[in-house]
């Protein structure tokens, strides 16, 4: 079954660079991609996607607030949060706000292993 994957980050680099590992699993497809909150949930309401990769830090609208709307927008679909920065606090104020698992973007080669398994859950 081909599940559908948004992405969510600033930077376009970094975007590229997640659809390109994502995309390496065939039963995944990048549908679409948003620069900040406020595009990645008028995104996500157009596309459905069945999963949502998205940054944390980001101008317009963050990834906290953009989760907070997310989930009430489409709360059976699995958000996972990417940052630079993670502690105790930001974990529990993501998982608060409706992530369900928070990356390290410095662990990024483990990226596709944190998807399976939320996907799994799902």
């Amino acid at each position: 079954m081909l599940c559908s994957i948004l992405i969510v980050d600033d930077s376009a680099a970094i975007r590229h660079s997640l659809t390109m590992l994502i995309q390496q699993e065939p039963s995944w497809k990048v549908v679409g991609e948003a620069a900040n909150g406020a595009e990645g949930i008028e995104k996500a309401r157009e596309l459905r996607p069945g999963l949502i990769v998205l940054d944390l830090s980001m101008p317009v609208m963050n990834g906290l607030e953009a989760t907070r709307e997310l989930s009430q927008i489409l709360p059976n679909v699995p958000i996972l949060m990417l940052t630079n920065y993670a502690d105790c606090g930001l974990e529990n104020s993501a998982l608060a706000a409706g992530v369900r698992r928070l990356h390290s973007k410095a662990e990024i080669a483990t990226l596709t292993s944190s998807i399976r398994e939320l996907l799994a859950c799902a």
